[in-house]
């Protein structure tokens, strides 16, 4: 049998770690820039600890880790036999690989709390699992990259956060759209056109208005219970059109007698404001049918998609008061935004965004093996190269040196030095650059001054 994968599951390549590592290496950049220092959180959290925090849709998309040992002794005839597999599947099963890492995160804070100094900044870049349908863009394992704070209800956190959007994506070449909408506007719609108990069937259904059209949206809405006389009083509100700030002006008569709801469009235009006087170099967009289905945000909310490469969401967040509330921690909001590096990585491959660097492999010299003395002269001097941070390496065997020039040219090394008898005699390698041909004599005592 062919050995394979789970699917939705990825091998990377020496060249795919490149890219990513430079993907990663520019985002923790600008986190650390922004005072925000690293913590990681275990792979497996107890399932009590991640059931309930992504509504029911999430739920059914955590994998579960069977437990220790003989995991079924538990279970009586009754369990096996029952329709009730939710309850049995918990006997069986008490643990589950993270769907995100913002729960984990709120556990850690309440979990560390007393060795905590808030405002708390920090950012984490994990694996996360999730059992969906995998597609493109869309993985079952896929790492996240996460920037939160928490401990501050200041709106400056989510202009900051803005302001990290945008120098990431400055840096990865990437032109995008960062969409902002608010999860109090979202309440106050709804209590506006008197459907507050249909809030999340009201979030969920306007989350799929760019997927699936008006049309269908007004349909979903009908088949939750809504009036009719209420999804005519909701379209007027999905059809704002014009600039952020006549959203903002037409939001503010539509939602007068609803106080969360006005709530909701102040913070949406203080931090357009805020980004807007300081010149924040990203496209801003105001979105009303941005709603983002996790039930934890209760504040702003961000989503941001690649403007040159059609792909789902490349990046998200939002603020969320009540989340560590859920492990016993009151009174403690937060904001954060996760990047999505898998899908940013796919982008930055069909746009051909990554740098030179990162196409080419790990080591920059490449030494031809010949043996006996040759061999330990250029030991020698590949140590004083590293000494200078110069990636090199040797053939392990003394082959013919055909075979030792195929291998450079497969690994894309741009250097090869050679050292025979006649260089061991005058002291001087002969460097070949791969790329161009162009061949020359370089003294030992200076050779690791041209490869810097």
């Amino acid at each position: 049998m062919k050995p394979s994968i789970p699917k939705g599951m990825r091998d990377f390549s020496s060249q795919e770690m490149l890219r990513r590592r430079h993907i990663f290496d520019q985002i923790r950049k600008v986190f650390e820039l922004h005072g925000f220092m690293p913590i990681e959180t275990p792979s497996m959290e107890n399932l009590s600890t991640l059931l309930g925090k992504y509504g029911d849709e999430g739920d059914k998309l955590l994998f579960k880790v069977l437990n220790s040992g003989d995991f079924l002794a538990s279970l009586s005839a009754g369990d096996v036999e029952g329709a009730n597999s939710a309850a049995t599947s918990l006997k069986i099963s008490e643990k589950g690989l993270r769907y995100d890492l913002t729960v984990p995160f709120a556990r850690y804070v309440v979990q560390h709390q007393s060795d905590i100094t808030f405002p708390f900044k920090r950012y984490q870049i994990q694996p996360v699992w999730r059992a969906d349908r995998p597609q493109k863009g869309r993985y079952r394992e896929f790492c996240q990259c996460d920037v939160d704070v928490v401990g501050s209800d200041s709106l400056l956190n989510e202009v900051e956060l803005v302001q990290i959007v945008a120098e990431v994506f400055a840096r990865l070449g990437i032109f995008v759209v960062l969409k902002i909408n608010n999860r109090k506007i979202l309440y106050g719609i709804a209590e506006t056109i008197g459907q507050v108990d249909k809030m999340m069937d009201i979030t969920l259904a306007i989350d799929k208005l760019e997927k699936i059209g008006l049309d269908a949206v007004k349909e979903e809405l009908a088949s939750k219970g809504l009036t009719q006389e209420s999804i005519e009083a909701l379209q007027p509100i999905l059809e704002l059109s014009g600039d952020n700030a006549r959203k903002v002006e037409s939001l503010r008569k539509v939602l007068s007698s609803s106080q969360i709801g006005l709530k909701g469009v102040d913070e949406v235009e203080t931090v357009l404001n805020y980004c807007q006087s300081l010149g924040v170099a990203i496209d801003l967009e105001f979105d009303l049918s941005l709603a983002r289905g996790l039930n934890y945000y209760t504040g702003a909310i961000f989503e941001v998609k690649a403007k040159d490469y059609a792909i789902g969401s490349i990046c998200g967040g939002g603020r969320y008061d009540d989340l560590t509330g859920i492990f016993g921690l009151k009174g403690v909001s937060g904001v954060g935004i996760s990047f999505g590096a898998d899908r940013i990585y796919d982008v930055m491959v069909n746009l051909g965004l990554f740098p030179e660097e990162t196409e080419v492999a790990s080591s920059k010299v490449f030494f031809v093996n010949f043996g006996g003395e040759d061999e330990r002269v250029a030991l020698e001097l590949m140590k004083k190269l590293r000494f200078s941070d110069i990636s090199c390496e040797i053939y392990p065997d003394a082959v013919k040196m055909k075979k030792q020039m195929d291998y450079a040219n497969k690994r894309g090394m741009p250097y090869v030095v050679i050292i025979g008898e006649n260089e061991r005699a005058s002291r001087t390698a002969s460097v070949k650059h791969m790329a161009t041909g162009q061949q020359w004599s370089v003294s030992f005592d200076v050779l690791d001054s041209i490869f810097e």
